[in-house]
């Protein structure tokens, strides 16, 4: 399910069962820290954080305040909301813009982590914003390092600055001459990475860095390293001064706590995270979006943005006219499922809204998802437009021409039709409760 899901899961049982309380005592608070603690442990949160956690939210919890609250087990996660909020930056850093254009932003970190894909997810992020980014090729080690840079690049249309295998500190200072000469905004420098920190590396990294004097160094690192993935971002701080600090991987679940340990390790923010193998999938960091999803309250903010980004002002209206004359169409349907894709698939939706994110075990049938795509893109237009019409033999033809069944055809329609009476219940305000599943 996604970063945290059990963490989340285990955070969530321990409050879940504090609420259940009529009224806590002090011993209550501690037993209920003594499992939040293993827990983050076990997420590989670095154990300085999690005392430091642990003993400020004991501290405030066991408070009069809290203790004779009606609702104490309500005050307590509040707490534990703030304070994991506090403990990973409290609000979201932006990238600092430089004065006197172009704004250099210098990328390092280790082989592996992913930091030459995400020189083009940032660019194409800045673009998206109306800046105007050259990427720059500075790793000169590594085989095909240049080559595949050029491959994002293309793959997002945004110019590559290179020189083959000449000096990165030159090539670096010639790149800031072009961007200036061509109206570039923005310049990202892609640096060489290491298998693990050596001297040789960073001395090259400090040479850039006189050099060219960037606005931002943001390091890259992998968050599934977990307590590795703080200690390089320690000793990178520790030698270059980093700006910020971008996580990838951080889709996956297993060790997360580098995104709880960082800013409190090394003092300097989560400045983006990557959430996904594509070039979109690139999330400016917000530390309280982030404790929502640990306590299992859900990230109704970022999904909000996730759907004003995917879908228009005119077909949310469009959407929304359809809806009220219930005349929602298999085309809908169809386009519904295309924005979900758009918003990273409904499992990654899922997992946004409040008490999901811990569900255990929640499995969505992508598969039947494509499935479904397929039967629809089979129909006629007049077959989409009036489902209902549908007769037997042309559910035949439908099941052929999308290599499903026939049973999986009447699946389908079964499920749009009691979406469509879903949407009339709601229009005349008679909403009950359906024993189907929407997808």
């Amino acid at each position: 399910m996604g970063l945290f899901s059990s963490l989340s899961e285990k955070i969530t049982n321990i409050f879940s069962k504090l609420s259940k309380h009529g009224k806590l005592t002090e011993k209550d608070i501690k037993d209920a820290m003594r499992e939040v603690r293993l827990a983050l442990l076990e997420a590989d949160v670095n154990y300085l954080v999690v005392k430091e956690l642990t003993n400020k939210i004991t501290e405030k919890a066991v408070g009069e305040q809290v203790l004779k609250s009606l609702t104490p087990g309500q005050q307590v996660i509040k707490i534990v909301n703030e304070e994991l909020t506090e403990i990973m930056g409290g609000t979201n850093q932006k990238l600092a813009v430089a004065s006197n254009p172009p704004t250099i932003i210098l990328m390092c970190g280790l082989q592996g982590a992913g930091k030459t894909t995400m020189c083009g997810k940032l660019a194409l992020n800045l673009r998206k914003q109306g800046k105007k980014p050259l990427l720059v090729a500075g790793d000169i080690y590594r085989p095909a390092a240049i080559e595949q840079l050029q491959v994002v690049a293309k793959s997002i249309n945004i110019p590559v600055f290179e020189k083959g295998k000449q000096d990165p500190v030159k090539t670096s200072q010639q790149a800031i001459d072009y961007a200036k000469q061509y109206g570039f905004d923005t310049v990202i420098i892609d640096t060489a990475g290491r298998l693990q920190i050596n001297q040789e590396l960073m001395d090259e990294l400090k040479k850039i860095k006189q050099s060219v004097n960037p606005t931002e160094i943001l390091l890259v690192v992998d968050s599934m390293t977990g307590q590795e993935a703080v200690n390089v971002s320690q000793t990178f701080n520790e030698q270059l001064d980093i700006t910020g600090v971008i996580l990838t991987k951080l889709d996956g679940d297993t060790r997360g706590g580098a995104a709880l340990s960082i800013k409190y390790i090394t003092q300097k923010p989560i400045k983006f995270c990557g959430i996904g193998e594509k070039m979109n999938d690139l999330e400016p960091f917000y530390p309280d979006r982030m404790a929502s999803r640990i306590l299992g309250m859900g990230d109704v903010l970022s999904l909000i943005e996730k759907a004003q980004q995917t879908v228009t002002e005119e077909e949310a209206k469009e959407m929304e006219r359809k809806f009220r004359e219930n005349s929602f169409t298999l085309d809908d349907y169809l386009a519904q499922y295309e924005n979900m894709n758009r918003m990273g698939g409904i499992q990654n939706i899922i997992g946004m809204l409040p008490g999901m994110g811990a569900i255990k075990n929640l499995q969505i049938d992508e598969k039947m998802l494509e499935k479904n795509k397929a039967i629809i893109l089979s129909m006629t237009k007049k077959e989409r437009d009036y489902p209902d019409s549908i007769k037997s033999s042309q559910r035949q033809r439908i099941a052929k021409g999308s290599g499903t069944t026939v049973q999986d055809v009447n699946q389908l329609l079964k499920q749009f039709a009691q979406t469509r009476e879903l949407m009339k219940q709601m229009k005349n305000g008679k909403m009950r409760k359906f024993p189907f599943k929407f997808w």
